[in-house]
């Protein structure tokens, strides 16, 4: 077998796979992937959301991870259906508590370093008679000037 023999085999060998395998195929193959896909994300959120549940416990969140482990369509769609509405709000409620833990450790950490701050601090100082009025405006000098 000559080498022009043997690519011609491979191509037409190419061809045919391409011809047994049209776009539709392919779009049909992409699409039921995705949806494969989706559907684990979907198992995984959840099974995410059973475990978080405060208000659930521990009979619950035994019986909703039996009925989703064992079932898993009907018990997601059962899930979704029974549950839905709270998942969102629980999850609302879940970003709000971490986005507001974010801000106090900020603050915390950052603490009060404006200017503003600084100068009531000095005008309470003053007010109480800690400072006289000549250190206060030394003091008010200084955090002007930095």
């Amino acid at each position: 077998m000559s080498y022009d023999d043997r690519s011609s085999t491979m191509n037409g060998s190419a061809l045919v796979l391409a011809a047994d395998y049209p776009l539709l195929n392919v779009f049909w193959t992409t699409m039921w992937f995705f949806l494969w896909i989706l559907w684990f994300m979907l198992l995984f959120r959840v099974v995410a959301d059973i475990f978080r549940d405060d208000d659930l416990h521990g009979w619950g969140k035994a019986g909703w991870c039996v009925f989703v482990v064992v079932l898993p369509f009907l018990g997601v769609f059962v899930y979704l259906i029974a549950r839905g509405r709270g998942m969102g709000e629980r999850e609302a409620r879940r970003v709000r508590q971490s986005q507001e833990e974010v801000k106090s450790y900020i603050r915390e950490t950052a603490g009060s370093t404006g200017r503003a701050d600084e100068l009531a601090k000095l005008a309470e100082l003053r007010s109480n008679g800690h400072l006289t009025s000549e250190e206060f405006e030394q003091a008010k000098a200084k955090v002007l000037a930095a």
